[in-house]
């Protein structure tokens, strides 16, 4: 079978997903990372619209990208004028891009109620502007936008467009679901009647796939597509896009892969793709989607117990690909829904030992389930579970013990709120009081007791709070209920998350930075046994 071609759209079409922006250099970024993966289109942007995007194809000439040709985007030429005079045009050709993506109108809808165009006309318009780009000898790769949407109502109008965009030498045609409210089946017989016809008059063209998310059903009509013909795929990387998105390729690039045995990108990549995901993630400012399917955290995580004692034994029992074929992980989860298996699991993930016999983790899952009852989810918290069972069996060792901390609110007229905290330690039987300011209490807190510990502990500079989360577990109870907090903490090489819970916020501050803490010096001790056994 042809090999599937990846054509990513993240820099343009997923630029257009609400609250997602990109630098130029941003961009540049994401498109070498797209590149090392072995992307085989990246669609930069449109340089016809913005000088952002300009900026990204003037740094792209100074880029050497080995896999991906990169592409530029613009629609046809305008109604009743030249495609050699069209501003938009001339933007793609001064972009320098090897290959220009054209978007052209294929439903009567659009051309005769929205831009009060003729239908031959948009004829003409997509003909001219691919015939300007083939003078120039740039691959040319043609949208049809709302294709299966115009095939619905009028089909041999539809097909008319494709049949203008060949005759004038467009290299690729892409049947674009604008909308996203093709049905899979519908979109497999569309591009199986396209896809018969171009058999028969001997017409070769790659033939394409560009779907939006607007019925949850992106990725499936896409695969859809597939089987009915296709062998270029669009799409952006976490499924961003407009609306509802895009098809998400960290899902299509997997299946195409290992799912369907085609050829798409370099198969030795695919363990870099959830690490990919992550770094969109990330340039966009975006919380990762847990449940995102391949690479999401929650992939191939595992909380009730019959489940985590059977992939124990074997793996395939609840998980359909080895996690470490796309650079996942399997993770257990603790939980009152825990069994023996999920504390014997994630204590050896931890590196805490139990006892052979297991009545350690009979003990802790009895436990477990009663602070669960109070408000702690550990399933959450990887650093305060490693603490409880090392405390459970004995083997914590306290880096420092609190003896008193005080905060303080100050408020004067309009000026903005200011945090004071002064704190108590005890480190080896050595006593360090400090105070410090922050932005809110917390962080008045953690400045404080970071200067407290930095008389002892040198290695903390590495170590930062990057999220904070306050949950009301029963707010029945008012302002008496009891609230979670969650701390997320990093350092060069790892990310780890703690939980308090309390009546009061604070206290429950407290009881997740205390812990956060706990881990890292723990962390840096163990490093040091190993540099220094």
């Amino acid at each position: 079978m042809q090999p599937v071609l990846i054509y990513d759209t993240t820099l343009r079409d997923g630029t257009q997903g609400e609250n997602i922006n990109f630098s130029a250099d941003e961009k540049i970024r994401i498109a070498k990372k797209l590149d090392e993966l072995g992307i085989h289109y990246i669609e930069g942007g449109w340089p016809g619209a913005n000088i952002r995007d300009r900026r990204f194809y003037e740094l792209a000439q100074k880029e050497v990208f080995s896999s991906a040709r990169i592409t530029a985007f613009g629609s046809t030429r305008k109604p009743n004028t030249k495609a050699s005079e069209d501003p938009n045009l001339k933007a793609l050709i001064s972009c320098k891009a090897p290959a220009v993506a054209i978007v052209g109108k294929s439903w009567p809808l659009h051309i005769e109620q929205i831009m009060a165009n003729t239908l031959d006309e948009n004829l003409a318009m997509i003909s001219d502007s691919i015939k300007l780009f083939k003078k120039l000898d740039r691959e040319v790769i043609y949208d049809a936008e709302h294709f299966f949407d115009a095939y619905q109502d009028n089909q041999d109008y539809a097909i008319k467009t494709l049949l203008a965009a060949i005759e004038s030498g467009a290299d690729a045609v892409v049947l674009c679901d604008t909308n996203g409210g093709s049905l899979p089946s519908d979109i497999q017989a569309a591009v199986a009647r396209v896809h018969d016809l171009f058999h028969k008059q001997a017409i070769s063209v790659t033939l394409g796939i560009h779907t939006h998310n607007d019925s949850g059903m992106a990725v499936a009509g896409s695969i859809a597509a597939m089987q009915a013909g296709v062998t270029m795929v669009q799409g952006t990387i976490n499924g961003y896009g407009e609306r509802c998105g895009n098809a998400d390729l960290t899902s299509l690039i997997p299946i195409i892969s290992i799912k369907m045995n085609r050829d798409c990108i370099p198969r030795d990549n695919l363990p870099h793709l959830s690490a990919l995901s992550r770094f969109v993630s990330e340039t966009a400012n975006m919380i990762p989607l847990n449940s995102r399917p391949f690479v999401g955290k929650s992939a191939f995580a595992h909380k009730g117990g019959l489940h985590v004692n059977a992939i124990m034994k074997q793996p395939r029992a609840y998980e359909h690909i080895e996690p470490s074929k796309v650079g996942n992980r399997r993770r257990v989860l603790v939980s009152d829904m825990s069994g023996k298996s999920n504390v014997a699991f994630k204590a050896k993930e931890l590196g805490v030992k139990l006892d052979s016999a297991g009545k350690d983790s009979t003990a802790i899952v009895s436990e477990i389930k009663n602070m669960e009852d109070k408000g702690y989810q550990f399933d959450v918290a990887d650093g305060s579970l490693k603490i409880l069972l090392q405390k459970f069996t004995e083997q914590f060792t306290a880096h420092f013990e609190l003896e008193s901390f005080r905060v303080t609110i100050e408020k004067d007229r309009d000026q903005p709120c200011s945090a004071h905290a002064t704190i108590k330690i005890a480190v080896d039987g050595n006593h360090e009081i400090t105070a410090a300011e922050g932005n809110g209490p917390v962080s008045a807190l953690d400045n404080a007791l970071r200067k407290a510990l930095g008389k002892f502990y040198p290695d903390l500079d590495s170590m930062r709070l990057v999220d904070f989360k306050v949950r009301v577990i029963d707010g029945r109870d008012g302002t008496a209920a009891r609230v979670r907090v969650l701390l997320e903490s990093r350092d060069q090489t790892d990310i780890w998350t703690t939980i308090g819970v309390s009546e009061d916020v604070i206290e429950a501050s407290w009881h997740a930075l205390a812990d956060s803490f706990q881990f890292k010096l723990a962390k840096v001790k163990d490093q040091q046994k190993i540099i220094s056994p």
